[in-house]
């Protein structure tokens, strides 16, 4: 008898408490009701969906696919259920589709109103759900009767389930739609921690569920840019902004409205950032300051800018300028380039503050300056060439700068910097990418140390009185050596004309040559009248040109980029994300008509038969991306790979991260990728 008193018991504890929840065990998911503590006549009500491994759920958008999960109460007389409460979601990719769910186990909430405060609370509720691999979904469907007594829950365990919601901060957020890119901003708390973001709208249509979401920082300000969606005209988007801190993720709803949202910044230090990309601490300020340097010293052997540092050097010589004058005048000139290149730089960061997405050498994609250029370089190489004389120019090499013309060595200096920006080379590509990253004033550390490089070599010959001493003596081979220099003032101005016609075509290539006649003809008058009034006139006139310049181009481009290099395609990141996803081997290169590095590599080693041989072989698919003119989509490539300007080369070997390649490109370098699977050479 003293056995069976306790299993008695048991059994009427059984019998009085049936369950301690209701489970529904489906064939690819299991689904648990429970219920947390009362509140008055409130209470939550708990659908725990528990899917089978490998498996999923979906969130109340269920992204490009997929279905919401509903659920349909019945309730003691005078009782409500609200809507599902969901937890944050996470996103899972197939065939390059975006869905958004649960892979783990999801508490769903329900908030019950209007429940007896005593006694009984019978609930009916069918809960249906879509549950997905990454082949096949079936719909399943879980019942339960129950007494919402019978399945409570304490409050502990309620408070972990709620935990896993998106949090409610009242933080100001904004978005903007451009054509088919829409920007969000949200201002969060210690957003120089966050490594990666993601926006999930709750409502269809905001935006393309499949296109990637780029996210940069600006001060406390997060700004995400994907591609805008089918109604992306919406009075607001709430949804859901997951944010990562290293290791941890929390989920914030948000509510977008419409206002102005800043250009991108600093990206964040995801750790699954592509190869070769710099993070936002990991280029360190003085080493990019060290690089710019080196690649601002490089700049000096360009055609259109070791000509003008070749007669200010021999201007000193041929003058026997005093120390104390050539010193002057190696400040003024060093001044002269770094003001211009720190002005260059502002107004970049500016402009990209704004919205714009441009890069370094940004005004050689507006034709007008194109044809300003034009003029100058003209002007320069038909003085070098003897055709005129003007006491204000210094490049005749007569001294007059180094005796008090320090206004014509700053301007000569600011000439040296302008022409030099169609350049890059060694050391400019990860420094000036790295000045996108980072703050302004890192940023403007960067210009700067472009700007001394470019001036060190005369700013080292004017204060090294042993440099100047090893000048070569004056002569009349100076005058010789002054034709030769508008040799390649004179190449610099035909590759401009040309660069000029691929951006406006004929018409703007016939305006900037007759400019450029007109230009010659109106400085020849003045170097040789005696009133200067009239000529100077016909020189401004000459110079109104500019305005005549088409600013699109206006007749189709007739020869293509496989028609000069590689066989290649328009680089698109739909493209791209093909090739990868079918195992292609790619070849990117970016690069403009107004790109000397550029072109340098294309008539050499992009040109090469062994390279396109060793491609054809090997299956490697080329792309490329023209930024001649402004093109925001390959802009964003470029700062995604750390980089201000062209030329960038990337490969993608079959399932391997980006390999950036150098700036001045080999055929050994190319047909090495074909050889090797992500090979360097």
């Amino acid at each position: 008898m003293r056995v069976l008193r306790p299993l008695l018991a048991a059994l009427l504890a059984l019998i009085a408490f049936p369950v301690a929840a209701q489970i529904v065990s489906n064939p690819h998911a299991r689904v648990e009701l429970q219920a947390g503590p009362q509140t008055g006549d409130s209470r939550t009500a708990v659908i725990l969906v528990t899917p089978e491994e490998g498996w999923h759920t979906y969130w109340k958008n269920p992204g490009a696919a997929g279905v919401e999960s509903t659920a349909e109460w019945t309730l003691p007389s005078g009782g409500s259920a609200g809507g599902i409460v969901y937890p944050t979601p996470s996103r899972f990719v197939v065939s390059r589709i975006m869905n958004y769910v649960f892979e783990q186990p999801a508490a769903l909430l329900v908030n019950i109103t209007g429940l007896p405060e005593t006694g009984a609370q019978p609930v009916e509720v069918t809960f249906d759900y879509l549950v997905c691999d990454d082949s096949i979904c079936v719909p399943e469907n879980a019942q339960f009767s129950v007494d919402l007594n019978d399945v409570a829950i304490g409050e502990r365990q309620l408070a972990e389930y709620r935990s896993a919601l998106p949090a409610t901060p009242d933080w100001p957020a904004s978005f903007s739609v451009d054509q088919d890119q829409i920007r969000f901003a949200v201002e969060v708390p210690r957003a120089e921690d966050v490594t990666d973001a993601y926006f999930f709208p709750a409502v269809d249509g905001a935006i393309d569920y499949n296109a990637p979401q780029a996210a940069t920082r600006d001060g406390a300000r997060l700004i995400v840019e994907t591609t805008a969606g089918f109604n992306p005209d919406l009075a607001e988007i709430p949804g859901v902004l997951k944010l990562t801190y290293g290791q941890e993720s929390v989920g914030s709803e948000i509510i977008l409205t419409p206002g102005d949202v800043p250009a991108a910044g600093i990206p964040l230090a995801a750790e699954d950032k592509p190869a070769g990309a710099p993070t936002s601490g990991a280029t360190p300020v003085l080493l990019a300051f060290g690089l710019a340097l080196l690649g601002g010293l490089f700049l000096n052997v360009m055609p259109c800018v070791f000509p003008i540092l070749s007669l200010k050097a021999l201007s000193l010589a041929k003058g026997g300028a005093s120390p104390k004058a050539a010193r002057e005048e190696a400040t003024f000139y060093s001044a002269g380039v770094v003001l211009t290149v720190l002005l260059l730089g502002g107004a970049l960061l500016a402009l990209r503050a704004g919205g714009a997405s441009i890069g370094w050498a940004f005004q050689l994609q507006d034709p007008r300056v194109v044809t300003f250029l034009l003029l100058l370089v003209t002007a320069i190489a038909l003085n070098l060439a003897g055709l005129f004389e003007l006491p204000s120019l210094s490049f005749s090499g007569d001294g007059r700068a180094a005796a008090g013309g320090r206004s014509g060595a700053f301007w000569t200096g600011a000439l040296a910097a302008v022409v030099a920006t169609p350049c890059t080379g060694p050391f400019m590509g990860a420094a000036l990418g790295a000045a996108l990253i980072m703050t302004a004033p890192a940023a403007m550390m960067i210009f700067l140390g472009l700007g001394l490089g470019l001036a060190l070599p005369f700013l080292l010959i004017g204060f090294v009185p042993a440099l100047r001493d090893r000048l070569p003596r004056p002569g009349p081979w100076m005058e010789r050596m002054r034709r030769l220099l508008s040799l390649p003032m004179f190449a610099t101005a035909l590759a401009l004309a040309w660069v000029l016609g691929q951006q406006s075509g004929v018409d703007g290539l016939i305006i900037g040559l007759s400019g450029a006649v007109l230009i010659g003809l109106a400085l020849w008058w003045l170097g040789n009248a005696r009133r200067t009034p009239a000529p100077m006139g016909a020189v401004l006139a000459s110079l109104a040109v500019i305005l005549l310049v088409p600013a699109d181009r206006t007749e189709a481009v007739t020869e293509t980029a496989s028609g000069r290099l590689l066989a290649s395609s328009p680089y698109s990141p739909e493209r791209l994300a093909e090739l990868r996803a079918e195992q292609t081997p790619a070849f990117l290169y970016f690069t403009a008509d107004w790109c000397i590095t550029c072109k340098v590599n294309e008539k050499g080693a992009l040109s090469e038969a062994s390279v396109h041989k060793a491609f054809d072989d090997a299956g490697i698919v080329t792309l490329m991306g023209d930024w001649t003119r402004a093109d925001p989509v390959i802009t964003e490539f470029l700062t995604q790979y750390g980089r201000a300007g062209v030329p960038l080369y990337v490969y993608f070997a079959p399932g391997e991260d980006a390999q950036i390649l150098p700036q001045l490109l080999s055929a050994d370098m190319l047909t090495a990728l074909a050889k090797d699977d992500g090979g360097a050479a």
